[in-house]
């Protein structure tokens, strides 16, 4: 009779390391959250550099044409091509309907209504409704005020809607 009935045991011995695949269900969960975040985040970026890219392109434009001013003086033109950029960026920023129709005094309320602080109805603003009415700029306008002018309406409308 053999003395040591535990001999013919084994000896024990230690699980296989737990392999990281396939993922647990509660990584998945989190694996989709992330790729989510990241594709709301991605959307949101492009929709917000497309939203400021209006605004970047009238301010580029805007001393574009300050530019063209100093070389060759042609005020009428110049007041006219601010005239064309405002309505541009006012059709890209608020509904057609609202914008569209506008012309002379309601043209510069709307103006001012919209971030223009007085500028357009009772400043230097007024030269867009002299240019398209009369075809001239009087002798008091001033390019420089209507630039800054356009440039803070461009502005706040850009940060207003961003």
């Amino acid at each position: 009779m053999n003395a040591d009935p535990l001999a013919g045991l084994s000896d024990w011995h230690l699980p296989d390391p737990v392999g990281w695949w396939p993922l647990a269900p509660g990584w998945w969960a989190l694996l989709l959250l992330v790729v989510a975040a990241l594709a709301t985040l991605l959307f949101w970026l492009r929709r917000r550099r497309g939203r400021r890219a209006a605004p970047r392109a009238a301010l580029a434009r805007l001393a574009e044409l300050r530019e063209d001013l100093t070389r060759d003086g042609d005020t009428r033109r110049f007041v006219a091509e601010v005239s064309r950029l405002l309505r541009r960026m006012a059709l890209a920023r608020f509904p057609r309907e609202r914008v569209a129709g506008l012309s002379g005094r309601d043209w510069l309320r709307f103006l001012d209504a919209t971030g223009g602080e007085g500028a357009f109805g009772e400043g230097p603003g007024r030269a867009l409704v002299e240019v398209s009415f009369s075809g001239r700029v009087s002798e008091g306008a001033d390019p420089d005020a209507l630039v800054r002018a356009a440039e803070r309406w461009v502005r706040f409308n850009s940060e207003r809607t961003s």
